[in-house]
């Protein structure tokens, strides 16, 4: 095996601190602690060696430490520049993780920890927007007949490697896990609902109450968005590509027209679409004074910057995590987070609560391959129905909630054909 980094970290001082935000995790996430000592003694995941690229979050610490309890070997790097929590890659570090993340990092850095992980030559890999993924395509192909299998946590991610997988270019298995109902119908719509207006008013301290929120793209991240916003007291716009979801959108309550026309109404827009150019300069032209926008897709692309750069003469940073730019007309338009994940560049991510729903899939799903992986072909594989509702039933146990179940009559009813009316 190559030799390995131990770990690159902004300042492994700040270990102590980073240590107590794990802890607090820790016990806001019971379904991940309840798995972790269920396997810590069987050691599912010995012998394997987890490849991670994820937000460095105190939740994405416990699942590192839960892979470890259970026997894997892991490397970390984060998945978005923006996103790491300082404190906490020290906290991991300080633990014996080989984890290469740090706030702040530029493109070169990024893909330099992405590469320091894969010298661990892992037969797992964990992945949120599968820039891990397209790394091994890329640049090491001869690290894939080691994998057993892979996962992937985000929508962005899944599309493109079903995307690879159409074309023939996905190599090894690869199981979707945002698309198991445990993540996205709680941690894309409740998580990212919660988690984008945190960052937004961390960010900026603006009153959504009376204000036109332009919600760009109605998946479950959108839905959530738009929800929350309501709640705050803001006008919701919809703006859609899908005309389901689109209908969707109108038959809750929302005003839906195209970005073109939301564009001079908005006081606040985010996007959350997975798409490049959602928002571009000839949307930014006839933006308010004082228009401020935020994404919440995985990657910087849905904001056209280089389009806001253009049409203005200056920018400055005005609070953490915002930036004004002074539009060559005097209007003055604001992007948040530099256009990347609002949730994470400004705020701390989805609360413990919800990622225990998502990272509890991604354990299992971790093992799940371990198990089957090699008897696979490269495609990408839905996250086991079964595996599902265990989960659901675990997270409904720790917070006191008993359901019903069929009786044997309605079990036989159920299968039985021959009744009619």
């Amino acid at each position: 095996m190559i030799t390995m980094v131990d770990y690159k970290v902004k300042d492994i001082g700040l270990a102590d601190e980073g240590r107590m935000l794990i802890e607090y995790a820790e016990k806001h996430m019971p379904v991940l602690m309840h798995l972790r000592k269920k396997y810590s003694e069987s050691k599912p995941l010995k012998g394997m060696r987890v490849a991670g690229c994820l937000h460095v979050t105190k939740e994405t610490a416990v699942l590192v430490e839960t892979l470890r309890a259970v026997g894997a070997e892991v490397a970390w790097s984060g998945c978005n520049p923006l996103s790491t929590n300082d404190k906490v890659a020290a906290g991991l570090a300080a633990n014996d993780v080989s984890v290469f993340a740090w706030h702040g990092l530029n493109t070169e850095e990024y893909y330099w920890c992405i590469e320091q992980t894969l010298k661990m030559e892992p037969t797992l890999t964990l992945d949120d927007g599968a820039d891990l993924i397209f790394t091994l395509h890329n640049k090491h192909e001869e690290l894939i007949p080691k994998l057993h299998g892979g996962s992937e946590e985000t929508t962005t991610g899944v599309i493109r490697i079903r995307a690879m997988a159409e074309d023939g270019a996905l190599k090894y298995p690869i199981m979707a896990v945002n698309d198991a109902d445990t993540k996205h119908l709680f941690d894309n719509r409740y998580g990212t609902g919660q988690s984008v207006f945190d960052g937004v008013l961390r960010a900026s301290a603006i009153l959504i109450a009376g204000k036109t929120v332009v919600i760009g793209g109605y998946g479950f991240c959108g839905r959530g968005m738009a929800e929350r916003a309501e709640g705050l007291g803001a006008n919701v716009i919809v703006t859609e590509v899908d005309p389901v979801r689109a209908l969707q959108a109108r038959m809750d309550g929302y005003r839906v027209m195209q970005m073109d026309d939301a564009a001079p109404e908005g006081d606040l827009f985010l996007t959350a679409t997975g798409m490049k150019d959602v928002i571009t300069g000839e949307h930014m032209k006839v933006m308010k004074d004082g228009a401020m926008m935020g994404n919440a897709g995985h990657y910087n692309v849905e904001i056209n910057e280089p389009h806001l750069i253009k049409l203005s003469k200056g920018k400055r940073r005005v609070r953490h995590a915002l930036d004004e730019y002074e539009m060559k007309d005097g209007r003055r338009l604001y992007l948040l987070g530099e256009g990347r994940l609002v949730n994470l560049a400004a705020a701390e991510g989805h609360p413990s609560e919800v990622m225990d729903l998502s990272f509890a899939g991604q354990l299992n799903a971790m093992i799940w391959m371990a198990k089957h992986g090699k008897d696979l072909k490269p495609a990408v594989y839905e996250f086991p129905e079964e595996l599902d509702k265990q989960t659901a039933l675990a997270k409904l146990e720790t917070m006191g909630i008993k359901i019903d179940k069929w009786t044997p009559e309605q079990k036989a009813y159920a299968r039985a054909y021959a009744e009619g009316t």
